[in-house]
């Protein structure tokens, strides 16, 4: 089947193929993240909006208007499909953790059961795709049917494509736009990193059909976007500042819209999205199809889809209850706040001494000035890293994500503008420097590693500032079988409060010997797995720092303080064993030896 050509009015941001335009990041340019934050997590206010409300934004009455009718419904069920019996979906549904409320289609089970024209199933061949994931398999069938959708999943689960293919569909079976229209499909996303990672998806299977689209986010230049919206383009995937700020200028409007998806809605309305979004539903027609994709089902998105959604089919994969990965082994160190960047120069120097290609380690800090003093620390080590927050330029978080992604960088300190949306192959450690304010903002943080069946690990330094989450953190580790550290057990059960119980050998050096005995380990410390010597006979890139120095400071606290001239992160080449100096300054010093001692399960 050949696809439909649109007519043409200049280029456009997305896709590629038979048109100017096609191929680059349209409306991708340097400047600010768009959003509206109650955190300080490396967030700022979207640029291009300011502090506008929008209330010049027209109202729109959608009682008084002839709606022309539109296409919904493009799926056509293959036989295999149809003819499954109802224990054979049973099944399927049972081993990919797939629950379903509402009457939902079967789930297809194969890439040559679906209804794509022939240009989706040749982009999803030249992309070697096996088979649909388990959110595509049941998705793909509601979706093209024309329902409204509630999607729970973890990211990483392929959503996108869950959504972006039959959008490519549904704009194919409308009239084309004409100058002036507004967009067919709208994709609204919390940060200007997962609307890019959505564009490249737009990109790659827009092209061969002619679909355009375009990028847009507060802080960037308003030409270039104000352009490609002008001129026209079936898909526009924006953060909700921008968007209003378009739509209230005149720039371009939503009369066109009928397919809307709203994309991590649990992320927008923890950042205090509700308002824009709100906004932006009463500038679309009523009978539009919604999609709406969230990781958590707390009462804030239940209460956006029975406002907006209507009849909706929902459909979970995995638990509603919080979980994380199970491929993740997690650990969590308590430890006073003093003591986290020893405690950090000492993990950092462990997991480049296991091996000479730990792969990605990403690291989460609670405020934009601390991202900027640890990439400073980490780079004292001749180590590279790079580093994002919100006030960093779009030129800047491409470059820094960009070396991070081709190894260049592999260690990445970050706010939580990176903790959804960051698609990066390859992160093998994440790091809570910072324990984030929920445990729903820890399990996407430390689920940027372990993706794509991979394993991973994470740690977090928790401290009694942190209290409230304890119980929580307790349950994930729970459930995912994890070792829980009895300190944190102790926090738990003092409800966070008092002024500490004696911790025994802080301020004193702690071993951490793997194999033999001999090791003393208190409670508070990691319980890391047992693994191979990687240093034996090399020295690495934590070596042969010397000299006295202050790791960064905060509220006039010095982290990691030593005075040890000489032989500290020096490796003793051919010994099997490093050595990193007494540390003077409380809690600071450590040891190790061959490996961390093993108490975690295998």
């Amino acid at each position: 089947m050949a696809p439909p050509r649109h007519s043409g009015f200049g280029g456009s941001g997305g896709g590629g193929g038979g048109r100017s335009g096609f191929g680059g990041h349209g409306g991708v340019r340097s400047g600010r993240v768009d959003n509206r934050s109650r955190r300080s997590g490396g967030m700022n206010r979207g640029a291009g909006s300011g502090n506008d409300d929008f209330g010049g934004l027209n109202i729109v009455n959608w009682s008084e208007m002839r709606l022309q009718p539109f296409q919904k419904n493009f799926y056509q069920e293959h036989p295999k499909t149809r003819n499954r019996s109802p224990e054979e979906v049973a099944a399927y549904r049972s081993q990919h953790q797939i629950t379903v409320r509402g009457m939902a289609p079967n789930p297809i089970r194969s890439f040559d059961e679906t209804c794509f024209p022939d240009y989706c199933m040749n982009e999803i061949r030249r992309q070697r795709y096996i088979e649909p994931t388990p959110i595509q398999a049941q998705a793909w069938p509601i979706v093209l049917s024309g329902n409204n959708l509630v999607g729970i999943a973890k990211t990483g689960s392929g959503k996108t494509l869950a959504f972006i293919l039959p959008a490519i569909v549904h704009i194919n079976g409308q009239p084309t736009l004409k100058r002036g229209d507004g967009p067919i499909a709208l994709v609204v996303a919390p940060t200007r990193e997962l609307a890019q990672q959505i564009q490249t998806v737009a990109n790659d299977f827009g092209s061969s059909s002619y679909v355009r689209n375009t990028c847009i986010f507060g802080g960037a230049p308003r030409s270039k976007q104000a352009s490609d919206l002008q001129n026209g383009v079936e898909i526009v995937i924006a953060t909700p500042g921008r968007l209003l700020d378009f739509l209230q200028s005149g720039t371009t409007n939503l009369r066109r819209c009928t397919y809307l998806v709203l994309d991590e809605a649990d992320r927008m309305l923890d950042m205090g999205f509700e308002p824009q979004i709100r906004k932006i539903l009463s500038q679309i027609r009523p009978d539009r199809q919604i999609l709406m994709w969230s990781a958590t089902w707390p009462k804030e998105v239940r209460q956006l889809a029975e406002d907006f959604l209507g009849n909706y089919i929902q459909i979970n994969i995995g638990s509603l209850e919080l979980s994380a990965n199970h491929n993740i082994r997690q650990y969590v160190d308590v430890c006073a706040e003093h003591e986290k960047g020893s405690k950090l120069k000492d993990l950092l120097s462990h997991i480049y001494d296991q091996s000479g290609m730990p792969g990605k380690i990403i690291i989460f800090v609670a405020t934009k000035k601390k991202v900027d003093e640890l990439a400073r620390f980490i780079n004292a080590f001749g180590v590279g890293v790079g580093s994002i927050h919100g006030d960093k330029s779009q030129m800047d978080r491409d470059n820094v994500l960009n070396d991070f992604r081709s190894g260049r960088a592999n260690i990445l300190v970050a706010t939580d503008v990176a903790a959804r949306g960051l698609d990066v192959d390859g992160i093998k450690y994440v790091i809570n420097f910072d324990f984030p304010q929920s445990s729903e903002d820890y399990i996407h943080r430390i689920g940027r590693t372990g993706r794509k069946h991979s394993t991973g690990t994470s740690y977090a330094f928790f401290t009694r500032k942190n209290a409230k989450c304890a119980r929580a953190l307790i349950e994930i580790l729970r459930e995912a079988n994890q070792n829980i550290n009895p300190e944190l057990e102790h926090i738990a059960r003092d409800s966070g409060g008092g002024s500490g119980r004696n911790r025994g050998n802080r301020g004193s050096t702690r071993n951490y010997n793997g194999g033999g005995g001999g090791g003393n380990q208190s409670s508070g410390g990691f319980n890391a797995t047992n693994g191979g010597n990687g240093s034996s006979g090399r020295s690495n890139n934590f070596s042969n720092f010397r000299g006295s120095y202050n790791a960064f400071s905060e509220g006039g606290n010095h982290f990691g303080s030593t005075s040890n001239a000489g032989n500290n992160f020096n490796a003793n080449q051919g010994q099997g064993q490093r050595n990193f100096g007494s540390n003077s300054g409380s809690g600071s010093g450590f040891s190790y030896g061959n490996r961390f001692s093993n108490s975690a399960r295998h």
